[in-house]
């Protein structure tokens, strides 16, 4: 499953990449990782009273911190699938259970 959706998020990028031409090299998918991580973090910090609300509500938040969450799992399965990761194996080696 992990890694069906691994190479359903990697046709979504690539095309996207092809678009806007982004040169998608071996560290931008890392450099990713950290970036929608930050994204996620300004909207916590928003949401939980650590950060100016920028005009947003707290329903635009959550529905931000979703997004953003949607953004980071999206990213980390794009860096597995770039770098030949089982993830399914890795969560029940290093988790002690088999995803679903």
């Amino acid at each position: 499953m992990l890694k069906d959706l691994g190479e359903t998020f990697s046709r979504a990028s690539s095309a996207y990449a092809e678009m806007h031409a982004i040169d998608r090299d071996r560290d931008w998918f890392v450099l990713k990782m950290h970036e929608e991580l930050g994204e996620l973090t300004q909207i916590w910090n928003r949401l939980t009273g650590r950060g100016r609300l920028k005009g947003q509500s707290e329903p635009d938040l959550q529905r931000a911190l979703s997004d953003e969450t949607a953004d980071l799992l999206g990213h980390v399965l794009l860096f597995a699938h770039e770098n030949n990761i089982d993830l399914s194996a890795a969560i029940e080696r290093k988790w002690k259970f088999r995803p679903l």
